[in-house]
């Protein structure tokens, strides 16, 4: 059997349902010290698997739970880890444990879940909460709460395992956008995470995938992976068309992928980038990288913005504000618009100041200024990927 058979074989093999377990190249921590962020740069190796993928897509990594948890929950339950349980309806097995650091979600807690769990209690306060009426409560209730709360809450409960499991989901996979173009880096898939911490309801808290990263994840390692492909995000299919990328944080991750694809295709078209993030000094991620393409060309302009560094904070959008007249010019020269980032804030707030410009600079209402960046999504023209 030749090479290309054996790549087109892996790409069908490994998926969403079969993840291929990629080995961890390198796993460093972008921010500078006495950054109040930790943003991980991932390189794992694709060799052998035959996965391809575009500047764009995403890659899934199916997470573990953090062991400590796990050790609290079965602490709590006063379960032995080591006790089989069914976790399928195939009827497959693993030890108690295992189950729970790898196979189900254990940190979010969904109305079904705490509704099957009221039935497993003698808890009035519980079987209030749950009731119809309380419906907002019960919202309030679960959010940033996960199943050690729930337990440590309204237990104790005297449940099997088995009983306790059959209530839970399967983890889901974690998406990334990918941060680096298989032109430039063949065999190999690299990721920019930032690792998710805060306090709430008196415990510290983590995100699953992003502090297994952080922390348990070292070189030589695997990770099950597979590849999501983004169809609404996705590079201009001529060379010589102008991209503006507008991508604050973590956000930066696919246009360093964009950067790195237009500078080994040697693309004709401009290129500008927008990044902020909170201290020049410590935050500004990939900065070596990003001005060695912006000397060799690949990248025509960097615009920056660092939130704390002033008096007065500035965001990408106050910058796309100081710069409105050029960016308006490379808009109605064709340029494509990509944004990457926070929905809540960044991704609105970047939308509305879009606006601002094509109204201003185009000397057109705010509702004919909207209506033209609705044509330009309509046109692929505006494209944005946020979470």
């Amino acid at each position: 059997m030749n090479g290309s058979q054996t790549d087109q074989q892996n790409k069908e093999l490994f998926t969403r349902n079969n993840p291929f377990q990629a080995k961890v190249l390198k796993n460093i921590n972008l921010n500078g010290a006495g950054s109040n962020r930790e943003t991980r740069h991932l390189e794992l190796s694709l060799k052998g698997s035959g996965i391809s993928y575009l500047p764009g897509d995403a890659l899934g990594i199916f997470p573990e739970n953090d062991p400590q948890l796990v050790e609290s929950l079965l602490s709590a339950m006063n379960w032995d880890g080591e006790q089989k349980v069914i976790i399928n309806n195939k009827g497959e097995e693993l030890s108690l444990k295992e189950a729970l650091t790898t196979y189900f979600e254990i940190t979010l807690l969904t109305k079904k879940i705490v509704q099957n769990f009221s039935k497993l209690v003698d808890n009035k306060e519980l079987e209030s909460l749950v009731s119809l009426e309380n419906a907002a409560s019960l919202k309030e209730y679960m959010y940033g709460r996960d199943l050690l709360d729930l337990i440590q809450d309204f237990g104790p409960c005297n449940v099997e395992a088995q009983e306790f499991v059959s209530l839970l989901r399967k983890m889901p996979p974690r998406l990334y956008s990918i941060s680096s173009s298989l032109s430039a880096y063949p065999d190999e898939v690299h990721l920019t995470i930032s690792a998710v911490r805060y306090t709430a309801h008196g415990r510290n808290r983590n995100g699953v995938c992003s502090v297994q990263c952080s922390e348990r994840v070292l070189e030589g390692d695997t990770l099950p992976v597979y590849i999501q492909q983004n169809k609404h995000f996705k590079l201009p299919e001529s060379n010589d068309v102008d991209i503006i990328m507008i991508g604050p944080g973590t956000g930066i991750a696919p246009f360093r992928a964009f950067i790195q694809e237009r500078a080994m295709t040697n693309a004709s078209g401009r290129s500008w980038l927008f990044f902020g993030a909170q201290h020049s000094k410590t935050d500004f991620l990939y900065q070596d990288e990003l001005e060695k393409y912006q000397k060799d060309g690949a990248l025509t302009k960097l615009t920056t913005a660092f939130s704390r560094d002033t008096a007065e904070k500035v965001y990408v959008q106050n910058k796309m504000q100081e710069t409105s007249a050029e960016l308006y010019q490379w808009i109605q020269a064709g340029a494509h618009i990509y944004v990457c980032g926070d929905k809540e804030h960044m991704a609105k707030d970047v939308h509305n100041t879009l606006i601002e410009i094509l109204s201003n600079e185009g000397n057109i209402s705010l509702e004919e200024a909207e209506e033209q960046l609705n044509e330009m999504k309509k046109s692929n023209r505006y494209q944005r990927d946020v979470y």
